[in-house]
């Protein structure tokens, strides 16, 4: 957080933005910034013993069991530097993408967001020219899409099969400012992100 505020005392912006919950196996958290944000008063939830689920898992569990069911239709929980580095970290991510489909969850990245789009809707994507595209993508995840349609799109998708080792709509162009997608799959959105 202080890098985002390059201006200000860091240990300001470390305290004006505590975190209320620290929730993982702790492996990666160094001891003086786990000690730091406990004598601030955050909640140290340490699930060691789990070696199932990724970090991002615990959290978006903790997300979702203390917030109240008239809350959860309006939250969008922002996942930064969730992409970008390892792999298997990367995967495990999107894993929870699928894993938590009734959550709106959008992994971000210094280049991109990525966010599912489940098969139970038609979904209407508002870009925001100004911060994001104009490259995109569609990509099946869990089964192969028989049907995919875009409007929106440079390369519209109508009635598409899409599959790996097929066909997956990669370097699309966002030409329009409401991009549609319907498909018979779970779709992974993915777009660029502008740099500022």
């Amino acid at each position: 957080m202080p890098l985002l505020f390059p201006h200000e005392d860091p240990s300001d912006v470390r305290s004006r933005y505590k975190p209320e919950v620290i929730k993982g196996d702790m492996d990666s958290v160094r001891e003086d910034v786990l000690g730091f944000y406990a004598n601030l008063g955050t909640e140290v939830v340490d699930e060691s013993q789990d070696q199932d689920t990724t970090d991002l898992h615990k959290c978006i569990e903790y997300i979702r069991d203390f917030t109240s069911d008239i809350d959860k239709s309006n939250i969008c929980i922002l996942v930064a530097g969730a992409l970008g580095g390892r792999f298997d970290h990367e995967i495990g991510n999107i894993n929870v993408l699928c894993r938590f489909s009734s959550m709106r969850i959008i992994l971000l990245s210094d280049d991109c967001l990525i966010h599912l789009l489940p098969r139970t809707h038609c979904h209407e994507i508002h870009i925001q020219p100004s911060v994001e595209g104009p490259h995109c993508g569609l990509v099946p995840i869990g089964m192969p899409s028989k049907s995919t349609t875009t409007t929106g799109l440079q390369w519209d998708l109508d009635n598409m099969e899409m599959s790996f080792g097929g066909l997956i709509s990669t370097s699309n162009i966002v030409k329009e400012e409401k991009i549609t997608v319907r498909s018979d799959s779970d779709l992974l959105w993915t777009i660029s992100i502008k740099k500022q």
